[in-house]
């Protein structure tokens, strides 16, 4: 069978790419700088899930992801994230967080609306994440961005 991007997750993201074990996704909230990480796999739901090497890949490729985006956005706090009460796959949540943020410091979930981007703001996002990850996505917007 053949990995499936959850439909919730597929409904609420941009596709910037796949790294070698996860597919990178763009939540659309302009509010927040926000990227998830899903590991390729069938049928997983918790981090234990994975094989012990997979997970050791899992935390290197969101420490990359939390690094570069901090480097991209130079946000105050990374905040990362894998709850799953509401999409039973496994996700990682990286969250760029700025003292300036309308709901700082408290979670992000459950305050406010999401504001989705706009067409060129999205492009753009997609654009300096591509850039940011050249070098480490094996497919995805990186070959046509």
């Amino acid at each position: 069978m053949k990995f499936q991007l959850h439909a919730q997750l597929e409904a609420d993201t941009f596709v910037v790419g796949d790294l070698p074990l996860c597919r990178l996704l763009l939540m659309n909230d302009a509010r927040f700088p926000w990227v998830i990480l899903v590991p390729r796999r069938l049928d997983v739901s918790e981090v234990y899930d994975l094989h012990m090497q997979e997970q050791q890949m899992l935390w290197q490729e969101s420490a990359l992801v939390a690094e570069k985006l901090m480097q991209l956005t130079k946000a105050d706090k990374m905040n990362l994230a894998a709850l799953g009460n509401v999409v039973p796959q496994l996700h990682v949540h990286h969250v760029a967080r700025f003292k300036t943020d309308a709901v700082w410091p408290k979670p992000i979930w459950g305050q406010g609306t999401a504001e989705p981007y706009s067409e060129s703001d999205k492009q753009l996002m997609l654009r300096n994440l591509s850039e940011m990850f050249r070098g480490f996505l094996i497919s995805g917007q990186s070959l046509n961005v």
